[in-house]
């Protein structure tokens, strides 16, 4: 009954006059859609009237279509939000390499022209000394670190060929009863050569750690610092002759906007270069101090421990040991543990 009534309500034309009132037939249509709305519709069936009870049918509009119309609304918007993003990002993208470009150029043609001799470079002499006497030094000290690594390589190679050595005349001790006392001093010095070459063996490799940190971190934190100063000075000393060029051109109204824009793009490029060179300045500074108080202590060390095992003075060698704070590892500590093993 319910569809019979909204099919009738669908096609009925409502007459009205001249005013927008409706005419007689306005009770019964009332009725009709009281006994409609009693009867209890889907909701997915109903339908909004617009412009009131006295509308033509035309006005009748069913709400699923208002959904799917807000929906499509909202997808649009959604949509179109999306497409102005990722419209930004891009613009965004295309501005980065643009500038990328131009400051790649200047960079190189600033490079060329110092190269041939056809352009001016900014230099701090006394910072520029400093520099290549840094290089110098990480060279030497990589050099030193080399040959402590092969020292460290054969001593250990000839430590555990005594320990070897030891263990063959001991055994030979026992199975030689003739000559069991030479075979067992034989024992007894190897044993101890090759404890003190243990002790000697950790004090070159706390020194060649040492080195190791001094050389490949802290000169190279220092030398990182530096190349990126040596990148602030190509591109300052590009903008610089870019401002120069422009300044010496013609002063109409366009080269005025550009060489403001040059005066800028020159003054963050300065502000960067004198930030970096402060902090080139700075870290050289503590550098030279930690290498001094570092290689101070790792000289004395190696010179002690060295003299101390050529000496035989195993006491002397221990006790050089405990003042440096050098730490032995346990026989057997480098072999692998039987969990590792399976």
């Amino acid at each position: 009954m319910a569809d019979s009534f909204m099919g009738k309500a669908a096609t009925m034309e409502i007459p009205i006059n001249s005013n927008g009132e409706t005419l007689a037939e306005d009770d019964s249509l009332e009725q009709d859609l009281q006994q409609v709305m009693v009867s209890g519709p889907n909701l997915n069936e109903t339908s909004v009237v617009s412009g009131g009870y006295g509308g033509p049918a035309g006005g009748i509009i069913p709400t699923s279509s208002i959904k799917g119309s807000g929906m499509h609304h909202s997808n649009s918007t959604q949509n179109m939000s999306v497409e102005e993003a990722n419209r930004g990002v891009a613009v965004e993208k295309l501005d980065s390499v643009k500038k990328w470009g131009i400051n790649t150029y200047k960079c190189t043609k600033q490079m060329f022209s110092e190269r041939f001799g056809r352009g001016s470079r900014t230099v701090d002499l006394e910072l520029e000394a400093q520099i290549d006497v840094l290089r110098d030094t990480k060279r030497k000290y990589e050099s030193v670190l080399r040959l402590t690594s092969a020292l460290t390589s054969h001593f250990y190679n000839m430590v555990q060929t005594q320990q070897a050595l030891g263990d063959t005349f001991a055994d030979l001790s026992q199975k030689s009863p003739e000559l069991r006392d030479e075979f067992g001093y034989n024992a007894e010095t190897q044993k101890l050569l090759c404890r003190n070459g243990e002790a000697l063996l950790g004090a070159i490799n706390f020194f060649v750690s040492s080195i190791n940190t001094l050389v490949n971190k802290t000169m190279e934190d220092t030398l990182m610092t530096i190349k990126l100063y040596e990148a602030a000075r190509l591109e300052f000393d590009a903008y610089r002759a870019d401002l120069e060029e422009l300044s010496l051109g013609p002063r109409d109204a366009a080269t005025m906007v550009r060489i403001e824009v040059s005066q800028q793009q020159y003054q963050v490029q300065r502000d960067k270069y004198e930030r970096l060179r402060s902090d080139v300045t700075i870290k050289l500074k503590f550098l030279e101090e930690n290498k001094v108080k570092v290689m101070h202590k790792q000289l004395l060390l190696f010179h002690n421990a060295i003299s101390a095992y050529f000496a035989g003075n195993q006491q002397q060698l221990e006790q050089t040991l405990r003042q440096f704070n050098v730490k032995l590892k346990p026989p057997g500590s480098d072999k692998p543990s039987w969990l590792e093993e399976s």
